[in-house]
Formats: C-alpha cells, structure tokens, sequence
C-alpha cells in the first residue's frame, strides 16, 4: 500500500455502495456474473456480501458462472483460507 493511501477499516457500505457491484463489467471476457461475484467476494466484508447475493439473484444472475478456468464462483473462494464464511453464503444462496 503506498504511504499516501490510508486504510480503511470498518467503512459502512449502504446498500447503493453494495448494489454498485451489479454495474461491474468484465473486460477480459470472464463471465459478468463471475466477475461480479468475485469481485463483490474481495472487497465486501461477509454481511455486506450476504446484501449483495441477495441484489444479485433479484436481478436473477447466475451463481452457477464460471470464469475462464472452468470453476465457479464457489469452488475458487473454497479454497482460499479465508474463504469459508464467503462459501457458506454462496451455498445458502444455492450455489453447487
């Protein structure tokens, strides 16, 4: 982080923020809705992720997409340490 960046810890994000995540677009050719789910997954803290889950399958976006390599949304964020609270959501929400 560059020394003229300060982090920002405990940010309250209202549900326009959180909703803002539904206009991110791919420019690589992955998957919108995995772009969108992936990037909501590494910036939001678990209860605003929940927040987004719920806009997203409102809009009736694909949980099941996958980006280039094949895997979903779930299957990369399992794997990451500290990717399993984000994973129980993503299965509560019906993601295989």
């Amino acid at each position: 982080m560059r020394k003229d960046k300060e982090k920002v810890v405990d940010e309250v994000w209202t549900e326009d923020h959180i909703k803002s995540y539904l206009n991110v677009r791919s420019y690589d050719g992955t998957a919108e809705d995995f772009h969108m789910v992936m990037k909501a997954y590494q910036s939001m803290k678990a209860d605003d992720f929940v927040t987004f889950i719920d806009f997203f399958r409102e809009q009736g976006r694909d949980i099941n997409a996958s980006g280039k390599d094949g895997r979903t949304a779930l299957e990369v964020i399992a794997t990451h340490r500290h990717g399993v609270e984000y994973a129980d959501i993503l299965r509560a929400a019906g993601a295989k």
